[in-house]
């Protein structure tokens, strides 16, 4: 039986990269920014901002959305929670229902963080 040699290159110290000339993002604010994301995680969710996003008014009645996506309105209570809870919806009880608009203020953040550019080397 024979046995092959790896010859093994220790790694120079100044080889390595240093980090970004920044701070990190604040726990809260990567906080928040995760619930919008996780938020976002779901097809379902992105269907629904997209259809308050798109509607006429800016507002859409939810007796409307079980339909318009296939889903029943118990499924459409946990996904407007869920999108309501990350703060990217704002709903309005008219009545005995409840009509749902987009915030667009949410995603300011969201926005501001995916624009950051990802090979400049810094934060600002």
């Amino acid at each position: 039986m024979s046995t092959t040699r790896i010859q093994v290159t220790p790694v120079e110290a100044d080889l390595c990269c240093a980090g970004a000339d920044c701070e990190l993002l604040p726990a809260t604010e990567a906080d928040v920014l995760a619930d919008v994301f996780k938020a976002l995680a779901d097809p379902t969710r992105v269907r629904l901002l997209r259809y308050l996003a798109e509607s006429e008014a800016g507002t859409a009645c939810a007796c409307h959305l079980p339909d318009a996506l296939g889903i029943t309105q118990p499924t459409l209570s946990f996904h407007m929670r869920k999108l309501h809870d990350a703060g990217l919806v704002a709903r309005d009880k008219r009545g005995r229902w409840v009509h749902w608009t987009v915030r667009p203020e949410s995603l300011a953040a969201v926005r501001a963080f995916l624009d950051l550019p990802a090979t400049s080397g810094t934060c600002c």
